[in-house]
């Protein structure tokens, strides 16, 4: 992963997307070399189906789930959509949380609003973890579906979803999470979690883009209403031609992560905390967000005091992060996630989310603190001309503009 003329791209953005695993590559490749619709009885077409099964099966064993439970979609956004269409009633409201993706907290108005019903927003303490006695009172409300994020995408906080699922069906209300950062990345059991419904996209944990999964646990969901119509493929509940090599490699993907699903969470964890670390001790003003240890191994959220997010990131090119959610990017709003929180405009705006996964290394983190340290300097000196700074990074001297205007 580099770049003529300048320093190599550190990656650190696996929130966004992964790369593609090396599996996951040599599967979708040779997929794309066969010739067959997976609907089609001649032989081409039954390699193409026993390819697709083979697929399910395998990403069954990454979420301890049957094969026949799940539904390929093509990403986390269509799924999310399913989910909540299919769970509506007229009348009865959803319950979502403040941090949920757009692709939940849109969803959820325009199926609402098609209902004939509300949406109920579930706040999140400062650390970003949901406020329980709010969920309960949502769920007075007698819910058809409660939809909670299994780990945030911009801070990495985790939900505790056995506690959601326990009090959402204790009040007669399904669950849906959308698991798109979690799954790959720690360890998941849908035959013990028993959520009704989970939303995944492939390329977070190193399948193709475009490519995903609707599980529906068996004998609990209403039946499936299909977003577009024009088939039967998917046991009729999500219509149009399968995509073999993008199934395929999620398969592969999805094989891969759970081959060493624990050591490489403990791994990345621990590049994570020395990053986050030597970064906070050089740059004493720099913030942690989030739970320190209900999150993603692999994500650091940390807002810069006083140093726009977008001129620190201008600043070192090297490194490939984060303003927030990449579904957001050129947004002029700052993070909602981190407002909710409790962070103000001006923290929320400086602010980088930086992700790491299966393919960063030691010197890939060496790095990319040496090139953060660097740039904070740099930006600090650029917007604070009146003031010096110190070897470990904080200032002496007049106080300069406390808020960047684009």
């Amino acid at each position: 992963m580099g770049r003529t003329g300048v320093d190599p791209l550190i990656y650190l953005d696996y929130n966004a997307t992964a790369p593609v695993r090396p599996e996951a590559l040599a599967a979708t490749t040779k997929a794309l070399t066969a010739v067959g619709n997976a609907s089609s009885v001649h032989a081409a077409g039954r390699d193409a189906a026993l390819a697709v099964n083979q697929a399910r099966e395998r990403v069954a064993a990454l979420l301890a789930c049957s094969p026949n439970e799940l539904i390929f979609t093509s990403g986390a956004t269509e799924a999310n959509n399913l989910a909540l269409r299919s769970a509506a009633r007229p009348g009865q409201s959803l319950v979502i949380s403040a941090v949920e993706h757009p692709a939940v907290t849109e969803a959820a108005v325009a199926v609402a609003d098609a209902a004939g019903s509300k949406v109920h927003t579930v706040g999140v303490h400062r650390d970003g973890t949901l406020r329980l006695e709010e969920l309960e009172e949502a769920l007075a409300t007698s819910p058809a579906l409660v939809s909670i994020m299994a780990a945030n995408n911009e801070t990495g906080v985790l939900s505790d979803l056995d506690l959601v699922v326990k009090i959402a069906h204790e009040a007669g209300a399904l669950v849906h999470s959308d698991a798109t950062q979690l799954v790959g990345r720690l360890p998941i059991d849908l035959r013990r979690l028993q959520l009704d419904l989970l939303s995944l996209s492939g390329h977070k944990f190193g399948a193709p883009q475009g490519v995903g999964i609707l599980y529906v646990r068996r004998g609990t969901m209403p039946a499936i209403r299909p977003l577009v119509h024009g088939g039967g493929h998917e046991r009729g509940r999500r219509p149009g031609t399968l995509n073999v090599p993008g199934i395929v490699g999620l398969g592969a993907a999805a094989e891969a992560a759970a081959r060493c699903l624990d050591q490489e969470a403990a791994r990345i964890r621990s590049l994570r905390d020395r990053f986050e670390t030597a970064v906070m001790t050089a740059l004493p003003g720099t913030r942690r967000n989030g739970h320190p240890d209900l999150r993603l191994p692999g994500v650091a959220s940390l807002t810069f005091d006083g140093l726009p997010a977008d001129a620190m990131l201008a600043a070192m090119p090297a490194i490939a992060a984060s303003e927030g959610s990449a579904c957001a990017a050129g947004a002029m709003e700052p993070s909602r996630v981190l407002l909710a929180m409790g962070l103000s405009r001006d923290e929320a705006e400086c602010t980088i989310r930086f992700s790491l996964g299966y393919a960063t290394t030691a010197d890939d983190i060496d790095s990319a603190i040496r090139h953060v340290i660097d740039a904070a300097r740099r930006v600090h000196a650029a917007l604070y001309p009146n003031t010096t700074t110190t070897a470990s990074g904080t200032a002496r001297g007049q106080e300069g503009p406390r808020r960047h205007d684009a």
